[in-house]
């Protein structure tokens, strides 16, 4: 499996027996103990820094770890995590080294080139932000005003919601360009719409989808860290919504997966308006951040769901509905700083290794908290959360 964070995709898989090997970022303490062998871009030391995930993150550094895993060991298929959606050429050279279970990067493309998607989406008569890509400020000027102030303006290419800024007028687009254009020379012009971020965890096979959770998305939290103000926070699962919007978002991402024919694990971005609307954002055509709170609330494992529905293109029935709320929330270094020992907090995922040096805005660690209501998940999570940070060392130089 290969990503930057495949933490829980890797305990999924172990649990569902299989011997796990991984390539990821952050080379994480919870990771090497899940893996037969790993490979991580981060060389974790006590006192060393742990770099700029923006700067020192490159895709072909995971082609290349995975080429080095494959020297030694005889490695079945490859399960995707975060961080390649967009990095076609890498995904076809990692097919033809082992077969990736689940999208083809075919697949992907048709779903990841955003013009084209919602296109297609649109002539479904599923809604969709009106957006347009650009490559220069004037033409971001033009787009803009032909969709009507406030915008989104996006990287084409990103994760986590690196470089996304709200802009107001004119004066705001520009600061708002310049910093997507950091990220990536293509631009996406979006309409903003107003509401509930969420998502739709789906398993899908050639027989068809099943919408597993509809999902509540935690982004900007300046409370843990982040200092992207659209930067993924984490998630709620379920979604607290009425009957009748969850059935449409459910109804809506499973007509999305059927059409472009995806496969095995996939999520898809939505923003729910204040009318109830669902409103179609993106596909994650590979395993998700959701995927450790999914798998508590519905008492199943992922990755033995996503494999039956690749090999045997069986759905898996749902008859539980969820009893709990699980929520995941990740934390963000508020300055430079030294992290504490956390294998002492059970409730804690993506753990460094103790005395590391981490930056400012940069990831520390994830905090998995299930409970009976999602006002009590959040409250234990972010209880932990503070004793977490009180336990950090601010590091200056």
């Amino acid at each position: 499996m290969t990503g930057i964070d495949v933490v829980s995709l890797a305990a999924s898989a172990k649990k569902a027996g299989y011997r796990v090997y991984a390539t990821d970022y952050f080379g994480d303490q919870d990771l090497k103990r899940l893996c037969y062998e790993s490979r991580s871009i981060v060389k974790q030391m006590p006192r060393r820094d742990c770099g700029q995930l923006s700067i020192d993150f490159k895709p072909e550094d995971l082609l290349q770890l995975t080429r080095e895993l494959l020297k030694n060991n005889e490695i079945d298929a490859a399960l995707l995590s975060s961080s390649l959606d967009d990095s076609l050429d890498v995904l076809f050279e990692l097919n033809d080294m082992i077969p990736i279970f689940g999208n083809h990067p075919s697949v992907i493309e048709k779903v990841r080139d955003k013009m084209t998607f919602f296109q297609e989406i649109k002539r479904l008569g599923i809604p969709h932000p009106e957006a347009a890509t650009v490559e220069n400020f004037e033409e971001a000027k033009e787009k803009s005003k032909d969709i009507g102030y406030p915008v989104l303006v996006k990287p084409l290419r990103g994760f986590g919601g690196a470089g996304i800024r709200k802009a107001q007028d004119p004066r705001e687009l520009g600061q708002a360009f310049q910093n997507a254009s950091l990220i990536d020379e293509k631009v996406s012009i979006q309409e903003h719409v107003s509401g509930i971020p969420a998502s739709a965890s789906l398993i899908s096979s050639t027989n068809g989808a099943i919408t597993l959770t509809v999902n509540e998305q935690l982004l900007g939290l300046k409370e843990v860290g982040q200092e992207e103000p659209f930067g993924y926070c984490g998630n709620v699962v379920p979604l607290v919504a009425i009957r009748a919007v969850a059935d449409k978002c459910k109804r809506m991402a499973e007509r999305v997966a059927s059409h472009f024919g995806l496969v095995g694990s996939n999520g898809i971005d939505l923003i729910i308006s204040k009318e109830g609307t669902p409103y179609v954002i993106e596909v994650n055509p590979r395993f998700q951040g959701t995927l450790e709170c999914v798998e508590r609330v519905l008492g199943i494992n992922i990755v033995e769901t996503h494999m039956k529905a690749c090999i045997e293109g069986i759905l898996p029935t749902i008859v539980k509905n969820p009893s709990v709320f699980c929520v995941r929330l990740i934390l963000f270094a508020p300055n430079r700083s030294i992290v504490p020992d956390l294998n002492a907090f059970k409730e804690v995922r993506d753990i460094p290794l103790p005395r590391v040096i981490i930056e400012k805005g940069e990831p520390i660690c994830s905090i998995i908290i299930e409970e009976k209501t999602r006002s009590s998940a959040l409250k234990k999570a972010r209880a932990t959360a503070k004793v977490i940070y009180g336990k950090l060392q601010l590091r200056i130089h």
